[in-house]
């Protein structure tokens, strides 16, 4: 098997990560929450779409085009053990956590 074939394979074997991540503004000390079924191809989306001037949250989008993207960091804040669940009771589990997070940080909800 070649290396590509290898990786590939590996790539579609492997299962996502579902969890509870933050985008943060350092240069405001804001914090943006949101959570995703992937966390490992969530950065991606989020700076696409923020690069694009697409991003739907206003409050995200407009901090992004005031400050630029090398005031803001990606963290994930927590991964969520989703083993035996069905995918509403890992989107009600991922909405809880979510909620948790933006109380604990006081930080805008990426879902509102």
């Amino acid at each position: 098997m070649t290396p590509r074939k290898a990786l590939l394979r590996a790539y579609k074997e492997e299962k996502p990560q579902p969890g509870v991540y933050a985008v943060r503004c350092a240069r405001t000390g804001q914090a943006f929450v949101g959570g995703t079924e992937n966390l490992a191809t969530r950065q991606n989306g989020v700076w696409f779409s923020l690069k694009l001037g697409s991003h739907p949250n206003a409050r995200l989008q407009g901090a992004w085009n005031t400050h630029g993207e090398a005031a803001f960091a990606f963290e994930v804040l927590e991964t969520i053990d989703d083993a035996g669940l069905e995918p509403k009771g890992r989107a009600l589990r991922l909405a809880d956590r979510r909620k948790h997070w933006c109380e604990t940080l006081n930080a805008v909800d990426l879902v509102r």
